[in-house]
């Protein structure tokens, strides 16, 4: 168990911070509709911290977290099913829009978050210029 505060530990709990304050504003906005560019924003943070992320310490280290023992298969299979939900629950809204699912697919299988994010941007931006339309 560490017991320093070293930056991991710090970026790890500044997620989970910011995680939980997240899904109290969503609780407490019920009928808020999605933010394209916050949605864009974290995407491409994401995507920013990732690359300085491989740069440091490449992509193999992510195939020995997930492998090494049960808790990295775990962690694995978790973000999985998250993916899986989340695009189960947005596919319908984006096919709605005209989205095609096939390159967000792709792009989610190949980044995970970053491209659910970027997929969540384009949906919500849809759906803005769709409701500003005039009827």
């Amino acid at each position: 168990m560490p017991t320093e505060l070293t930056p991991f530990l710090a970026l790890a709990g500044g997620g989970l911070v910011v995680g939980v304050i997240a899904i109290i504003a969503i609780l407490m906005r019920p009928g808020a509709a999605g933010n394209s560019v916050l949605a864009a924003t974290l995407s491409a943070g994401f995507m920013a911290f990732t690359a300085v992320t491989i740069a440091s310490e490449g992509v193999f280290p992510v195939i020995l977290n997930h492998t090494s023992n049960l808790w990295g298969v775990q962690v694995w299979w978790d973000l999985l099913f998250s993916l899986g939900v989340a695009f189960f629950l947005i596919a319908p809204r984006a096919r709605a829009q005209g989205m095609n699912l096939l390159p967000w697919t792709l792009f989610i299988l190949a980044t995970a978050s970053i491209g659910l994010l970027a997929m969540c941007a384009r949906l919500f931006w849809l759906e803005q210029q769709a409701a500003a339309k005039p009827a």
